[in-house]
């Protein structure tokens, strides 16, 4: 492979330099969602699901995956696993806006590095999960379609509540 003028390129670099800025772009759709939803709208629960549980639905999820493994995963405090419940049974009290966008902080650094560090090795571990098994950088990609897919469902509802239309990110940033 040549890259501009006619040096040889790592494939790796441009996989991983392409697979960050796609899968960063789609966290940076949703912090833009989360950060544009207005406080009554956040908690409502007229919605179904509320706006904060998706969002938490979709960082919970994200990290999941970034971890490659139900073994051994745990998100950071105030932070559960025990609030996602298969049932549909939400916790009384929603998380804050605060505490969702603190963690989507530390979800999109957590990608970046995994990114970054990623080895052929790793890329083609196996991960189960109950419903799935994927290699790691198939997981990775179906992470990100994961995360532009509720990215683009609070959007949708910003844009029938409140009339707000997101900007597409075309790249990360960095």
């Amino acid at each position: 492979m040549r890259c501009h003028g006619g040096s040889i390129c790592d494939v790796n670099v441009f996989l991983k330099t392409a697979l960050w800025r796609q899968f960063g772009a789609a966290i940076d759709m949703l912090a833009n969602a989360m950060l544009a939803c207005p406080a009554d709208l956040w908690s409502d629960r007229s919605q179904e699901p509320p706006f904060w549980y998706i969002a938490y639905h979709t960082l919970i999820f994200l990290d999941l995956y970034l971890s490659g493994s139900v073994e051994g995963f745990a998100p950071p405090a105030p932070i559960g696993v025990e609030d996602f419940d298969p049932a549909g049974v939400l916790r009384e009290q929603p998380y804050t806006k605060d505490e969702l966008q603190t963690y989507l902080r530390r979800c999109r650094r957590k990608c970046q590095a995994t990114i970054e560090a990623l080895t052929d090795e790793q890329a083609a571990q196996l991960c189960r999960f109950p419903s799935f098994e994927l290699n790691f950088l198939e997981l990775q990609l179906y992470n990100m379609r994961h995360v532009q897919e509720h990215a683009a469902q609070l959007s949708l509802i910003l844009g029938h509540q409140i009339g707000w239309s997101a900007d597409w990110v075309a790249q990360a940033k960095s």
